[in-house]
């Protein structure tokens, strides 16, 4: 499985494409809650934020504040956002069982 790649589109609409790599297979820890991510880079984009382009204008408004959507995008966002903040601690899953179950059998 060494380094498999995975592209994962999110929000059809709004043309979200990312590319999901499997790096390493891990032993299970007895008593850990899988899956869980261990990893990764930069802060989520914010929900509707108009896909990769309306993201870009978002980043450029908040970076400056001469902008002249500065202000607005502050208060939609609730004041403060740091792309380069990451916590894995945030990152949650649905339930795999449960995930399996919707897609694949009879409701």
């Amino acid at each position: 499985y060494d380094n498999e790649v995975a592209l994962y589109k999110y929000d059809f609409g709004d043309g979200w494409r990312h590319l999901v790599v499997f790096e390493e297979w891990i032993q299970p820890e007895k008593g850990a809650q899988y899956p869980q991510c261990i990893s990764g880079e930069r802060k989520c984009p914010p929900e509707d934020c108009g896909g990769p382009g309306g993201y870009t204008r978002f980043l450029e408004a908040i970076q400056n504040v001469d902008h002249e959507e500065h202000e607005k995008y502050l208060t939609w966002i609730g004041g403060r956002f740091d792309p380069n903040e990451f916590n894995p601690d945030q990152i949650r899953f649905d339930d795999p069982a449960e995930r399996w179950r919707i897609a694949f059998e009879e409701p």
